[in-house]
């Protein structure tokens, strides 16, 4: 089967991506405020999830933008319908406008916008943009990931002692049982506070920041698929608790609790998990 999008193609989609995530980026800003709640509009969707009407703004002109850039994907995003076709379809956009609505709403710096372009199930382009720091990781499949413009890789560290670890409460406990020293019932692990954006806690694994980023169930397609990308072009990879790669474009794009980390630490994370 012949890839529908070469590389080099992919290559050359990122400087016009790049500025219509910045661009978008500037739609929301006006309603970031800085350790206080926004005065955007909010609404909640069904289920009670948060939506403001930055990330309604984001995810329309994105949407225009992006599918004039690539007419023939078809597009899944949080904030609009989902459309069966994409299921069928060799090229597909996934959009999060803002990832970490909640932290954008009561002031937090760590939302972002991600972006991934899928060649089938798998991302061929990724970005995730954290508007408040200007940080831009970004990575094509094949070509390395960077931040900024400048190469990242996943951090060294090779064992569950002492590695850098953020995600929610649960999971922690169980990753602390399962790793804890001598069965003293301490950590093995320093807990570092939660990054609320799941693509820029997947995106600083990448950095090398943050050894191990986990994440509970219920997260989307739109929360990873870019982050992973730059994750495995980094050296590592977003899995499920048995260390499977995550799979993209399903028709339920729902996913069960992940891990973030590094190849090296895979082992360790994964049996660590098991026995809590």
């Amino acid at each position: 089967m012949s890839d529908p999008m070469s590389p080099e193609a992919a290559r050359a989609l990122v400087p016009a991506l790049r500025e219509a995530i910045r661009e978008a980026a500037t739609l929301a800003l006006p309603f970031y405020r800085a350790g206080a709640q926004t005065d955007a509009r909010v609404w909640s969707k069904a289920g009670g999830s948060p939506v403001t009407e930055a990330d309604v703004a984001v995810d329309t002109f994105l949407k225009i933008r992006l599918s004039a850039l690539l007419p023939a994907a078809a597009w899944l995003s949080e904030e609009t319908s989902d459309d069966a076709v994409r299921l069928g379809a060799d090229l597909v956009w996934i959009v999060d406008p803002i990832d970490g609505t909640r932290a954008f709403l009561s002031g937090h710096p760590d939302w972002s916008i991600a972006v991934a372009l899928l060649v089938r199930d798998a991302p061929r382009i990724g970005f995730v943009y954290a508007p408040v720091s200007g940080h831009f990781y970004e990575a094509v499949a094949g070509f390395g990931a960077t931040r900024d413009g400048l190469p990242i890789t996943v951090s060294q560290h090779a064992t569950l002692d002492g590695a850098r670890v953020t995600g929610p409460k649960p999971m922690m406990d169980k990753l602390a049982r399962g790793g804890a020293r001598d069965g003293a019932g301490k950590p093995a692990f320093v807990a570092v506070p939660r990054v609320p954006s799941l693509a820029l806690r997947v995106a600083r694994v990448a950095e090398g920041s943050i050894d191990v980023g986990l994440v509970s169930s219920d997260a989307r397609d739109w929360d990873l698929a870019g982050a992973d990308l730059i994750l495995r072009e980094a050296g590592g990879t977003v899995s499920d608790l048995s260390g499977r790669p995550t799979t993209y474009n399903r028709p339920d794009p729902v996913h069960g609790s992940l891990i973030a980390m590094s190849n090296g630490l895979r082992p360790a994370v994964v049996d660590a998990l098991e026995r809590g």
